[in-house]
C-alpha cells in the first residue's frame, strides 16, 4: 500500500512538473510574440513617420562656387599641416533644410542630420531630459524605437566642446541601426563617407569623423564640457587612442566636436566623434 502511495505521488509530482513546463513555455512564447508584433508594428509606425516627414522637407545643398572664406562660411580649426585629410573636404557642399514645418509638428524640432555612408537621415529633436525620447517618436507618441535627439545639456546653435547625439541601434536599419556601418572595412576605406552634415535653423555644419569604436557603457565620453584647456586636451587624447581607425587627421583644444552614441549590443555603446570643419550662418 505504501509503495503504491510512493509511485502515485511520484507520478502526480512529474504531471505537475510537466504542467508548470508548459505554462510557463506558453508563457515565454506568447510574450515573445508579442514582442515580436510590438516590435513590427512599431518599425511600420516609424517607417511610415519617416515617409511623412521627408514629404514635408527638402533637403537643399549649398554649393560653394567662390572663397568660402569671404562668404558667410568659415572653415572651422585648420590644420598645420598642408597634407592634412581636412583640406579634402574644403569643397563638399552643406545642407540647409528648412525646419519650420516640422516645428509645427513638433516644436522640439532643433536640426536636421544625415551621416555618409549610412542611412541615417533625420529630423533631430531635444527635449529637458536625456529620457523622453528613448521611448518617444518624432510624433511623441510611444514607440521603443524612440527619436535621435541631441542632449539636453546642448545647444546646436552655441556649440559645447563635446556635443552629444544619441538615437537606438534599430535592428531593422531605421534610427541609427546603420551607424554600425562605420565598423566595416568598406565605410572606414572610403574617406567620402568620414563627413556628418547638421543643418538647424541659424547654421549648416560640417563634421569630419576622427575616431570611432565601441565601448562598455560610460559616461567618460559624453560628457558636455570641461573645467579647463588640459583636462579637454586629455578627453581628446584619450578618445583619439580608443580608435579602431586612424583617419590621420589632427585634433587640438580648439576643436569642437560631435558625438554620436548608440547602443552596440546588451553591454557595449559605439560612439563615433567628429570635429567642426566647416560652419555657414544662415
Amino acid at each position: 500500500m505504501k509503495k503504491k502511495k510512493q509511485i502515485y505521488l511520484k507520478k502526480k509530482y512529474h504531471i505537475i512538473i510537466k504542467i508548470a513546463f508548459f505554462t510557463l513555455s506558453s508563457f515565454i512564447f506568447l510574450f515573445s510574440l508579442f514582442k515580436i508584433i510590438l516590435w513590427n508594428v512599431e518599425n511600420k509606425k516609424t517607417a511610415n513617420l519617416e515617409t511623412i516627414i521627408k514629404e514635408k522637407v527638402e533637403i537643399v545643398e549649398i554649393k560653394e562656387t567662390q572663397n568660402p572664406i569671404e562668404e558667410e562660411t568659415n572653415l572651422v580649426n585648420e590644420p598645420s599641416t598642408e597634407t592634412d585629410i581636412y583640406w579634402k573636404y574644403n569643397d563638399v557642399s552643406l545642407i540647409d533644410v528648412n525646419l519650420n514645418e516640422l516645428k509645427k509638428d513638433n516644436a522640439d524640432t532643433i536640426g536636421w542630420i544625415q551621416v555618409l555612408g549610412t542611412d541615417i537621415n533625420y529630423p533631430i529633436v531635444q527635449a529637458d531630459n536625456n529620457d523622453y525620447y528613448l521611448k518617444r517618436d518624432f510624433s511623441k507618441k510611444r514607440n521603443t524605437g524612440g527619436w535621435i535627439f541631441l542632449d539636453y545639456r546642448n545647444n546646436i546653435n552655441n556649440l559645447s566642446n563635446n556635443n552629444i547625439i544619441y538615437g537606438h541601434m534599430r535592428k531593422n536599419g531605421s534610427m541609427f541601426g546603420s551607424l554600425k556601418n562605420v565598423l566595416t572595412n568598406n565605410w572606414q576605406n572610403n574617406s567620402n563617407n568620414h563627413l556628418i552634415k547638421i543643418s538647424t535653423e541659424q547654421y549648416s555644419y560640417l563634421f569630419q569623423v576622427f575616431s570611432i569604436y565601441t565601448i562598455p557603457n560610460e559616461t567618460y565620453y559624453i560628457q558636455t564640457d570641461f573645467d579647463n584647456i588640459k583636462n579637454y586636451k586629455d578627453f581628446l587624447n584619450t578618445i583619439v587612442n580608443r580608435s579602431i581607425y586612424n583617419f590621420n587627421t589632427e585634433i587640438n583644444q580648439e576643436a569642437k566636436i560631435l558625438t554620436l552614441s548608440t547602443c552596440h549590443n546588451n553591454d557595449d555603446r559605439l560612439a563615433v566623434h567628429a570635429k567642426l570643419i566647416k560652419a555657414q550662418k544662415k
